[in-house]
């Protein structure tokens, strides 16, 4: 891999050659204006620029001094140094993950919110039904709607308008130990090491029959075929895929649930034949996404979920000798239609309503700037890009883009973006333990699912803007 990495660090110094000594390791607020190499052109606009952890450096992490906030330090550099709207000053903050709804309710009080938001979409979605968040629409250009897929335009469009800019995304899919395929004798069924393999839900029945009755048990003792976990809200999303097998839209054109139907029930009904016929790990309802991703790495488990950094860490792992090593490969979600259902998580950046006009014009300038410099884009390697021109520019960098690129035409929209997402995967899981431990039929789980569910999402609906709007 290191020979591959040396071009990309000698473009990373090239691109960003001036601004190196400002990347430092020590210091997750950084200060950038316009006065590098020009003179003021107007008013000074200030802003203030939130980021959760993403990635380190600008182009990779292997740079020296590469930090969180490299890379939208180097951004307001680049951007400071060209622009003549008026006297930018960029002041880049990293916050935790864990602190980041607190700190912004905190600051959408006391009229102090950030100016820009570097985050997943997934995450930020309230904030548009709040009407915290400005509008996009009026920056996204036809070369990035085009070199965009429509699926990942879908997932930050609230209504009518786009309110987030779209930049990379972690798309989920299913992980396999192709080792223990080959030694239950289902080697037809593994893919290549570059691929996303697709099986239809008939294929995937048979191959967990398969593990279950032909996995060696001297070699993978106490192994399962599949991951199933309940415990709490945590990896959900693939949960809501396993929902829509049988064909099941799950939310109409309204923004409501409408998972009580014919292909729902099934959808439910498989998970748990899948469960009592001891296809999964036991207990589903008290195992947890993190101890599935466990069980998976020390081969307790012939399949799992994943996200591309999980499978990442999981390889750098093997490769590190801290846990045992093993052929892993990926696989989508399988239907019982044959086309594969996958979903993403989109991350990009949104704006902040602020009544200073000069503030939003240019966080919203900042914000296009990043998200289509030829070069900064690029930075999106760090995650998996969503622009198709990237993914096969760097198709050596990683030879996984080109099949996350081509999955993209499966993408559902797992949030269906209404409002009150956050509180709707509080309901999920309760109803999921009920279906494992058999104190609900499926049929009553997704009844009691959608009614709980549009309770949610029908009250958050009364105080949002787009709904409002309507």
């Amino acid at each position: 891999m290191k020979n591959k990495r040396f071009p990309i660090a000698v473009l990373a110094l090239t691109m960003f050659a001036s601004i190196v000594a400002g990347c430092s390791n020590g210091n997750k607020e950084a200060t950038s204006t316009s006065n590098t190499g020009q003179e003021s052109t107007g008013k000074k606009v200030e802003l203030k620029v939130w980021l959760t952890p993403q990635w380190k450096g600008v182009l990779d992490a292997t740079e020296p001094g590469a930090d969180y906030d490299s890379f939208l330090k180097a951004a307001a550099e680049k951007f400071s140094a060209q622009y003549k709207k008026y006297d930018a000053k960029i002041k880049v903050e990293v916050i935790a993950g864990d602190q980041r709804d607190q700190l912004l309710n905190v600051n959408l009080s006391s009229g102090t919110a950030p100016d820009v938001f570097f985050e997943s979409v997934f995450a930020m979605g309230d904030y548009v039904h709040r009407g915290a968040l400005v509008p996009l629409t009026d920056i996204v250009d036809d070369a990035s709607k085009a070199d965009i897929a429509k699926n990942y335009w879908d997932a930050v469009t609230f209504g009518k308008d786009v309110y987030f800019y779209p930049f990379q995304h972690n798309p989920g899919t299913l992980v396999y130990n192709a080792d223990m395929f080959k030694a239950a004798g289902l080697e037809k069924f593994v893919g290549g090491p570059n691929e996303i393999k697709t099986w239809t839900l008939a294929e995937y029945d048979q191959i967990l029959k398969g593990l279950k009755d032909n996995l060696p048990k001297d070699k993978y003792s106490n192994a399962y075929p599949m991951s199933l976990y309940a415990v709490n809200n945590q990896g959900d999303t693939w949960n809501l895929a396993y929902m829509r097998m049988f064909g099941n839209k799950f939310f109409d054109d309204k923004g409501n649930i409408v998972l009580d139907d014919a292909n729902g029930v099934k959808a439910a009904a498989w998970l748990k034949k899948i469960k009592d016929a001891g296809y999964t790990n036991p207990g589903p309802e008290s195992v947890s996404s993190n101890d599935a991703n466990g069980m998976f790495r020390n081969q307790q488990l012939a399949i799992s979920f994943t996200n591309p950094t999980l499978f990442n860490n999981t390889k750098a792992d093997m490769a590190s000798g801290k846990s045992t090593k093993f052929d892993v490969r990926l696989a989508n979600i399988p239907s019982e239609s044959g086309d594969p259902l996958s979903f993403t998580y989109v991350v990009g950046a949104s704006v902040f309503q602020n009544k200073d006009k000069a503030k939003v014009e240019v966080a919203k300038d900042f914000v296009k700037f990043f998200s289509t410099d030829p070069e900064l884009v690029k930075s999106s390697k760090n995650g998996i890009p969503v622009r198709s021109s990237v993914s096969k520019e760097l198709k050596d960098v990683n030879p996984l883009f080109a099949a996350y690129d081509a999955n993209s035409k499966y993408l559902f929209n797992f949030s269906g973006n209404v409002p009150g997402y956050s509180q709707l995967r509080e309901v999920l899981y309760p109803e999921l333990q009920a279906l494992y431990t058999g104190s609900k039929s499926p049929e009553q789980v997704v009844k009691d699912y959608q009614t709980k569910g549009n309770k949610v999402i029908q009250t958050n609906k009364e105080s949002s803007v787009i709904y409002q709007s309507k």
